[in-house]
C-alpha cells in the first residue's frame, strides 16, 4: 500500500491563501453567501470528494454515511439535488478518492474507490444526466489492479485518463484517450509513461502546465510499500504529453525508467529522507522549473532543499539548517511523519516562500530570492481568504478537522454579472488518516457535506 504523506494536499484540495508581507495584503478575501446541504458522510476517516461545475450543471461525487459512492447533480441556482447511488462501497482506505470529468459531448465520467483493484469507472449515456451512469471498462487491458485515477486534457483538448497498473513497488503508469465521436477509450501512449520493471514504481506530481506552455512532471521512485524506500527525485517535460524530454531539451524514450540518469534531479538513496508527494514544483521569473523537497543532509539531519536547472545541470542546496533527524516508514495512509512542506509560492516578482511543519522546530516559512534561491530574512504572514466560521469544526469530537475541495470546473455561474467573484467549495469534517485501518469506537457522528457559495469581498 502507498503512504499518503500528502493527506492534506491530496485528500483535500487546499484553498488558496492571502499573503501579507510587511502588512500589505496581496489577494482577495471571501464571505459565505449561501450554504446548501448535500448528504451525511463518514467523519471517521478522510477520503477526497469531488466538485465539478460544467456550465449550468453542478456535480458532486462522494461516499455517503453507508460508505456508498454517490453522484449528486443540480442546476446552478436550484436548491434540490438529484442523487444516484453507484454500486461500489469504500472501506477505510483513504487512497480511494472520487474524481470526475465532462467530455465534449456533455457526458459525465466518474472514477474512484480504487486501490489495487479492478477498474471502477462510470460514464453517463446521455448529456447532463446522472441517471444514465453505467459502469464500463475502458480498454479492457491492464485494468485488474488500478490505483490513482486522474482525468486531464492534452494540448489539443482531448480527454485523457491516467492511472497506475500494479502496486506500490511494482507498477506502471498508463494513459488512455477518449474518442467522443465513437464513445470509446484507447491507449494514448503505446507504452506506459513510467515503467517500474517489476522492481519499483514511480509516484509522479503532475503533469502540470507551466508558464512556458509545456507540461512538467516530477516524481520519485519507490521500491516497496514501505514509504521509506522512496528514492531518486526526477523530472521530465513535454509539449504534447506524448513526446518527453529532459530539462535540457534532449528527447527521451518511453517508458521512463530509473536507468535514465539524465532525468535525475537528485539521486537520493533509499532511506534518504524523501517521501512521495513532498516534491513541490514552481517556476521562476525566467520560467525555469524549481523543485522543493525534503531529504537528509550529509549529517543525517532532515532539511528542505530546492533544485533548479541552471547552466546545463540541476543545482540543489539546503534552505534550512536544522540539527534533527526524522525517521519514518511503513505503509498505508500515513499520519504526520514529523515533517511536511507546503507549496512553493510566489511572494513577489523576485521572491518565493515555502511553509513547513517540523516535529522539533514547529511551523514556519522560508522566503527565497528568485535569482539565487537563497533564504532571506523576511517575515510572511498567511491569512486565510475564507471566514473563520467556514474553517472551524462544528462537530464536537477530538481530532476532527475541516476538509474542503475546490471546484474542478468553472466555479461560478456564467450568467452571474459578478463572474468569477463567486466560487463554490465543498465542506465536511473528518478525523485524520489511520493507515487505512478501521478505528475502534467511539466514533464521531457523521458529518454533513455542504456546498458553500462564496463571494469576493475585496
Amino acid at each position: 500500500m502507498r503512504s499518503i504523506y500528502r493527506t492534506v494536499t491530496f485528500l483535500v484540495v487546499l484553498l488558496s491563501t492571502v499573503i501579507a508581507c510587511d502588512g500589505k495584503l496581496t489577494a482577495a478575501t471571501f464571505r459565505v453567501v449561501d450554504t446548501l446541504e448535500i448528504d451525511t458522510v463518514p467523519s471517521w476517516f478522510p477520503v477526497r470528494f469531488c466538485l465539478l461545475t460544467h456550465g449550468q450543471q453542478q456535480y458532486v461525487a462522494y461516499y455517503n454515511q453507508k460508505h456508498q459512492m454517490v453522484v449528486a447533480q443540480r442546476q446552478v441556482g436550484q436548491r434540490n439535488w438529484q442523487k444516484v447511488e453507484l454500486p461500489t462501497h469504500v472501506g477505510w482506505d483513504s487512497h480511494n478518492y472520487v474524481t470526475m470529468a465532462v467530455d465534449a459531448a456533455g457526458c459525465l465520467h466518474v472514477a474512484g474507490n480504487m486501490h489495487c483493484v479492478p477498474l471502477i469507472y462510470f460514464r453517463s449515456q446521455k448529456r447532463a444526466d446522472i441517471t444514465t451512469l453505467k459502469q464500463l471498462p475502458m480498454t479492457g487491458e491492464e485494468e485488474q489492479r488500478c490505483t490513482y485515477p486522474r482525468f486531464l486534457t492534452d494540448a489539443d483538448g482531448n480527454l485523457l485518463f491516467n492511472y497506475r497498473s500494479g502496486r506500490s513497488g511494482n507498477g506502471k503508469r498508463l494513459y488512455n484517450r477518449y474518442d467522443v465521436d465513437n464513445n470509446r477509450w484507447s491507449r494514448f501512449l503505446d507504452t506506459p509513461l513510467f515503467e517500474g520493471q517489476g522492481k519499483r514504481n514511480a509516484y509522479p506530481e503532475g503533469p502540470q502546465k507551466g508558464p512556458d506552455g509545456l507540461f512538467h512532471m516530477a516524481w520519485v521512485w519507490r521500491d516497496t510499500p514501505d514509504c521509506a524506500t522512496n528514492h531518486h527525485l526526477s523530472y521530465a517535460r513535454s509539449r504534447d504529453l506524448k513526446h518527453w524530454e529532459t530539462a535540457a531539451g534532449k528527447p527521451v524514450e518511453l517508458p521512463l525508467t530509473l536507468e535514465q540518469t539524465e532525468l535525475w534531479v537528485d539521486p537520493i538513496p533509499v532511506n534518504g529522507g524523501i517521501i512521495n508527494g513532498c516534491e513541490k514544483l514552481a517556476f521562476d521569473s525566467e520560467q525555469r522549473p524549481i523543485l522543493a523537497y525534503h531529504k537528509l543532509d550529509k549529517n543525517g539531519h532532515m532539511q528542505i532543499f530546492v533544485a533548479r536547472f541552471e547552466v546545463g545541470q540541476w543545482k540543489n542546496h539546503a534552505i534550512t539548517a536544522w540539527e534533527k533527524n526524522i525517521q519514518f516508514g511503513g505503509g498505508g495512509s500515513m499520519p504526520f511523519i514529523g515533517i511536511s512542506i507546503g507549496r512553493l509560492e510566489k511572494l513577489a516578482p523576485d521572491k518565493f516562500f515555502i511553509s513547513y511543519r517540523h516535529n522539533d522546530y514547529g511551523s514556519g516559512r522560508v522566503v527565497l530570492r528568485d535569482d539565487t534561491l537563497e533564504p532571506i530574512d523576511e517575515k510572511v504572514t498567511i491569512v486565510s481568504p475564507y471566514p473563520r466560521e467556514l474553517r472551524k469544526p462544528t462537530l464536537t469530537f477530538e481530532g476532527l478537522v475541516v476538509r474542503m475541495a475546490e471546484d474542478l470546473g468553472v466555479s461560478y455561474d456564467p450568467r452571474d454579472p459578478r463572474g468569477p467573484d463567486t466560487r463554490f467549495v465543498l465542506r465536511w469534517e473528518t478525523l485524520g488518516p489511520n493507515r487505512d485501518r478501521p478505528r475502534d469506537p467511539p466514533l464521531p457522528p457523521a458529518s454533513t457535506l455542504k456546498l458553500v457559495t462564496l463571494e469576493r469581498t475585496e
